[in-house]
């Protein structure tokens, strides 16, 4: 299952944020008739078309693998998530249907109806991402539900447990990743292409635009990730206490940089220690107490090493994504152009892979933080996983089929990148 999350949330975060990009180079296109920009919306149109579509088959994995892998998720818990999973199915349909009307509707829709035509497409996109991520929030704060004395589940409130506590930030967090990731990734491909000499409008306008979203939403995801932080200080004490290494119940608790935890000893080393911090960062008071994983037996810990780790490559990312934009402001104050110099553009290449690295261990620190739950209080993990044999050969047989989608997506993608650009014109407005 981590294999198969870890490998379709980089297509799912694409599926959400490429749209975006579409929609803004076709309007520019038909406002203006600039080749460049059309250039530019065909291009990322066909790329969507092949993440989409890669993204489509390890989503259906996911499907299957929920109701063979976990019956005690499935079966106690079904009729309360069951609604967000019904209901990104239909988004999704929605989203594949009109993009295949996108992608085959260049010549036989007009301007305007094709321009249309993405907006299902965008819509589309994020509400699946916005359905799946309610389900998830509430495996991490449950609600609508009761129980009665012999475990069974009654008095189900579908859309009270899609609207659980976490669902703003969560929701939030992830489509405004997802927006972050697109952009830079974008951004990353252009500059490569700067790098190797190519400094004509189309390479300089691809940059522009991937980079302006990703770097304009970097500060905004500090934001939010404060607050989900702060949610965490709220509902999950033992969560927080892994990811920041804090191992006994303190008051003026520290912040932690870095730092390695050591479980056998009960402490983290190595790391440098603001005092009081994380007592303002979780409550607001620099005298507040931090719960620590003292507070829980040990079966009752996440891996801290993994969570703490984690974490702490999710911020230096964030912050240096955030300082990456800083410096992009201060020269466009300057000069009135985005900086083009070998060393921003080495950057702005690093920052592509460098926002999926974030992206990938937010979810981690998200579902392994929660261990030994699956249910946050409810039903732990072991508790819901299947007992048959024989996982290992799936787990073989799951690892070699993203193997091959993966190279076929790569494959293409870069085929997709040798290909001519569709216009001439592009050489003379370069």
């Amino acid at each position: 299952m981590a294999v198969s999350l870890g490998f379709h949330i980089v297509f799912a975060a694409l599926a959400v944020g490429l749209p975006a990009l579409l929609l803004f180079a076709e309007y520019r296109a038909n406002r203006t008739g600039d080749p460049v920009w059309m250039a530019l919306c065909r291009r990322w149109a066909r790329a969507l078309g092949i993440l989409v579509a890669v993204g489509a088959v390890s989503g259906t994995v996911l499907s299957f693998a929920l109701g063979l892998f976990w019956p005690g998720l499935m079966g106690r818990w079904g009729a309360v998530i069951g609604l967000p999973f019904a209901l990104e199915a239909f988004a999704f349909f929605i989203e594949a249907i009109f993009l295949g009307i996108y992608l085959f509707g260049w010549d036989r829709l007009s301007p305007w109806a094709h321009w249309a035509a993405g907006w299902p497409v965008a819509i589309g996109g994020v509400a699946s991402a916005w359905f799946v991520v309610t389900a998830n929030a509430w495996m991490q704060t449950p609600t609508g539900f009761a129980t009665v004395s012999d475990g069974r589940v009654v008095d189900v409130q579908p859309i009270t447990a899609m609207l659980n506590p976490s669902t703003p930030v969560m929701t939030t967090h992830m489509i405004v990743a997802a927006y972050m990731a697109t952009g830079f990734t974008v951004g990353a491909v252009y500059a490569i292409g700067m790098l190797k000499g190519r400094r004509d409008v189309y390479h300089r306008r691809g940059l522009a635009v991937g980079l302006v979203l990703g770097l304009a939403l970097a500060p905004v995801q500090i934001v939010v990730g404060d607050a989900a932080g702060r949610l965490v200080a709220d509902r999950q004490q033992v969560k927080l206490a892994a990811m920041e290494g804090l191992w006994r119940t303190t008051a003026h608790a520290p912040l932690t940089i870095g730092g390695i935890p050591l479980p056998s000893q009960g402490r983290t080393i190595l790391g440098i220690r603001i005092p009081g911090g994380l007592s303002w960062l979780a409550y607001g008071n620099t005298g507040a107490v931090v719960h620590g994983l003292d507070e829980v037996a040990p079966a009752d810990r996440p891996n801290v090493v993994v969570v703490h780790l984690a974490f702490q490559i999710m911020v230096a990312m964030g912050f240096a994504l955030a300082g990456l934009g800083l410096w992009a402001l201060i020269v466009w104050i300057r000069r009135r152009h985005l900086p083009d110099t070998k060393w921003f553009l080495r950057a702005a290449a690093v920052a592509g892979p460098a926002t999926f690295v974030a992206l990938e261990m937010g979810w981690v620190v998200t579902e392994l933080g929660r261990q030994p739950w699956i249910v946050y209080g409810q039903t732990r993990t072991a508790d819901a996983v299947t007992s048959r044999p024989g996982i290992a050969i799936w787990l073989v047989a799951t690892v070699a089929i993203y193997v091959l989608l993966g190279a076929a997506c790569a494959w293409l993608l870069l085929r997709l990148a040798r290909t001519p650009r569709e216009t001439g014109a592009l050489e003379a407005a370069g």
